[in-house]
């Protein structure tokens, strides 16, 4: 989805035209998978952060189109995101050894510094959090929309799947929110940390599997997200706004479970992540048909529609600098914050239970069906470190005494296995258990202090804003 599209709309024969590309690209990919011509090097990191550009008064900023005129001429890795608030930074891919999460921590926080110091010229700050909380409801108009043509395509695509009939944003959290919304711009309002993880080809289904029973726990160590336009929701409200933002061409399973273009997904793979695309293929409708010159080799029109099904574990095919195609999983439930040391921590521990989790002997799938580990991501969403869920032995948990009696200790192994240096591991994962001692991930620090100083999410946004920028983790902020 990061590429640019030469229209915003569309006829009939655009969409015939793409469906014949996707369905050779699909093809000439079930050969990749046949006939082994992924690459395996190793283990390798990265990650995309998005980012809210907001005034001194804590307010979005629509002014992204600016701010990326300049960035571009610093070099800094940031690229545009759907509405003109929002911003997204990337980082350099390394090889999941050694060293890498404090050189991830470097980059992160010098990247960070300097975007910082590039908004300051223009009169504003950044801020990292799932969802801002002094975000009204007006701000997410088409007037806020980044003038790139995919979006506008996107918005256009998705109110014909609906027909015209409006969004419906419906969540029952310790509040309930009901609003409708004409555009898809309530997908705005949700911001990730979003963790990549490449693995070897014969290991890839085993970690997809893996990410997808680690999204509770993930979900709930991280929780960032408990207010949208003042109502106290979810623990990390992201993830319903999210799948209700883009409600448009879904398929149900053969469960009779209905499956969204943003969600947690249908079934474990059973043999390779082939069988995610050639789901994209017979199960969702073409959105973006958006025809180029690209070979068949280049994946361009697959990589498109891929893009336009928001999994929160999505499978990507990925190019090394030589055009030769490797696997990559994108876990994608993590909120955005809340400091520069909590995003690594949260990479750290993911990186340290899907690699523990994906070599262990007995497969964890096989211990805990699809539907268990859909209704625990949605559990921990809604209730965070308080949620209950079912775990690999069959019996009902604590997600917190899991995180902390389990997980932890797992991660640790993980990260050994990867031969990551010892001082990152108990540096990051020491931030993780300090959450875990504490009972404090951002969810929990913004529901204390709005408990402490009453309901101003204006207030709550800029004491927010000043602990990040101190550059502590999250459970060391006072309230």
């Amino acid at each position: 989805m990061g590429k640019e599209i030469d229209n915003s709309h569309f006829r009939h024969k655009d969409f015939q035209a793409f469906e014949q590309r996707l369905t050779r690209e699909t093809q000439l990919l079930a050969e990749w998978f046949a006939t082994e011509q992924f690459q395996d090097k190793g283990r390798v990191a990265g990650f995309e952060l998005e980012l809210w550009l907001v005034n001194r008064l804590g307010q979005p900023v629509p002014e992204n189109a600016a701010y990326l005129a300049r960035s571009e001429s610093l070099g800094l890795p940031m690229v545009s995101e759907l509405s003109k608030f929002n911003l997204e930074l990337n980082t350099t891919p390394r090889s999941l050894s050694g060293a890498v999460l404090s050189q991830m921590h470097q980059e992160l926080h010098d990247n960070w510094q300097a975007c910082r110091s590039l908004a300051q010229t223009l009169d504003s700050e950044l801020m990292m959090i799932g969802i801002l909380p002094s975000l009204a409801e007006a701000d997410l108009s088409l007037a806020n929309m980044s003038e790139v043509k995919r979006f506008r395509a996107l918005n256009e695509q998705v109110l014909r799947l609906r027909e015209g009939r409006p969004l419906h944003l419906n969540i029952e959290g310790r509040e309930h929110l009901r609003t409708y919304h004409l555009d898809v711009m309530l997908e705005s309002a949700a911001t990730s940390f979003q963790i990549h993880y490449q693995t070897s080809p014969e290991r890839s289904a085993r970690a997809y599997n893996a990410a997808h029973i680690l999204s509770a726990p993930m979900v709930a160590i991280s929780a960032n997200s408990p207010y949208l336009f003042g109502s106290d929701l979810w623990d990390e409200t992201r993830i319903p706004v999210f799948e209700q933002a883009v409600a448009a061409g879904g398929f149900t399973d053969d469960n009779g479970c209905e499956v969204g273009r943003v969600g947690f997904g249908c079934s474990y793979v059973q043999q390779s992540l082939f069988e995610c695309f050639e789901r994209n293929l017979e199960r969702y409708p073409i959105l973006l048909p958006a025809v180029d010159d690209a070979p068949a080799e280049a994946m361009s029109h697959l990589s498109l529609h891929n893009g336009t099904i928001w999994r929160w574990n999505r499978p990507l095919i990925g190019f090394d600098e030589h055009g030769r195609p490797h696997l990559r999983i994108e876990h994608r439930v993590v909120p955005a914050g809340p400091s520069v040391i909590d995003a690594i921590a949260n990479a750290a521990f993911f990186y340290g239970l899907v690699e523990a989790m994906s070599q262990s002997d007995a497969a964890p799938e096989a211990a805990l069906s699809f539907e268990h580990a859909r209704s625990n991501f949605y559990s921990a969403a809604k209730h965070g470190l308080a949620a209950q869920v079912m775990w690999l032995d069959g019996k009902r948990v604590s997600v917190y005494a899991l995180l902390l009696q389990q997980l932890l200790p797992m991660a640790r192994e993980g990260l050994r296995l990867l031969d990551v240096d010892a001082c990152d591991i108990d540096n990051y994962l020491g931030v993780i258990e300090g959450r875990l001692r504490n009972k404090r991930n951002g969810a929990n620090w913004q529901r204390d202090y709005v408990a402490r100083h009453g309901h101003d999410m204006s207030a709550l946004t800029l004491a927010y804003h000043e602990r990040q920028n101190s550059g502590a983790p999250v459970h060391e902020w006072s309230l």
